[in-house]
């Protein structure tokens, strides 16, 4: 087929939406590490995660066998809100770089909290409403999984407590409103509202936070509060499940054009943008079907991980998981 037969920005049908997420380890002959209980260091059971995750994301957490999971009907006619997501062929780009490659990428913005993060947000705020749940705890660094999470809440009447990095809490007071809008409660991590917060704060008196701050609050207080669970934007397996329906959507487009990536890449920091995008075309490089070569863009402090000895990995793991753990340079 002709190149410029191929649009600008190629969209699929409602009708061609994605029915089902696509788990990644199926297809995996070494299956990621498990998570570990911090007291015992022992993979954790399904009972243990149920104390602080819904109980189906747990089950969707240690799922290594099943390819496919349903999405559930409500969360799909969620999705067709902003879905399907366009794949752009960005010719303008090509020619400003006189590049004979063929450049494609996906918007994932044209939704209301702006960013991939609804795909999940709405995913597990559907399970915490199904169990019953009050509300979820959550935290946020720039905004964008609280702001997405507020908006899930909001649709489906759930209450939602998000702790926010204390320096991106003041230094983004628009991103932390729209969050309010949407009837969440915002607080600046640490506080003194959680034990952990209160003890970080005599330690560290002018501290401006961190994610592994915020995370132990939001998990304290929902182990704490009868009718609450946590959830988390990135970094576990469930996240990147449900992030599977960008790489399907845009992996459906491409297929119709009879479009072949050579190369792909994403920005990585937990994971849910890279693994999102890739997982199809990773599920069919390991079933041996086809090839590609994958790039993950990730910020510094992530390419001296990947350095480290497999020992040095898991002390510095232990490291940026603790609560008064903030990257000094």
């Amino acid at each position: 087929m002709s190149e410029r037969k191929i649009p600008y920005k190629i969209y699929l049908e409602e009708s061609e939406m994605p029915k089902t997420w696509y788990n990644m380890r199926a297809d995996m002959k070494n299956k990621p590490a498990p998570l570990l209980n911090p007291e015992t260091l022992q993979p954790m059971t399904e009972e243990e995660l149920s104390v602080v995750f819904c109980k189906e994301l747990v089950e969707q957490e240690l799922d290594n066998d099943n390819r496919y999971i349903e999405i559930p009907q409500e969360i799909q006619d969620f999705y067709k809100m902003y879905r399907p997501a366009p794949l752009v062929r960005a010719y303008c780009l090509e020619e400003k770089l006189q590049t004979p490659a063929k450049i494609y990428y996906k918007f994932e913005g044209n939704n209301t909290s702006g960013s991939h993060k609804l795909n999940s947000a709405i995913a597990q705020a559907y399970y915490a409403k199904k169990q019953g749940l009050k509300g979820v705890t959550t935290e946020t660094g720039a905004g964008q999984w609280g702001t997405a999470l507020s908006m899930a809440c909001s649709y489906l009447a759930l209450d939602c407590k998000v702790f926010m990095v204390k320096c991106s809490y003041e230094q983004k007071p628009f991103r932390r409103e729209v969050m309010r809008t949407y009837g969440a409660s915002v607080t600046p991590s640490p506080s003194m509202e959680t034990e952990v917060g209160r003890k970080i704060l005599a330690e560290h008196p002018g501290t401006t936070g961190s994610l592994g701050c915020a995370i132990s609050e939001a998990v304290e207080v929902a182990v704490g509060s009868e009718g609450y669970r946590y959830v988390l934007g990135s970094v576990l397996n469930q996240v990147v499940l449900h992030q599977s329906v960008i790489g399907v959507e845009a992996k459906l487009a491409m297929d119709k054009y009879g479009v072949t990536p050579d190369i792909i890449i994403g920005c990585a920091g937990g994971g849910s943008n890279l693994g999102g995008l890739i997982s199809p075309f990773m599920g069919e490089k390991l079933r041996g079907e086809k090839d590609y070569h994958f790039i993950a863009v990730t910020p510094v402090w992530c390419v001296r991980w990947r350095r480290c000895t497999h020992w040095e990995v898991d002390l510095f793991r232990r490291q940026i998981m603790r609560e008064d753990f903030v990257i000094t340079e």
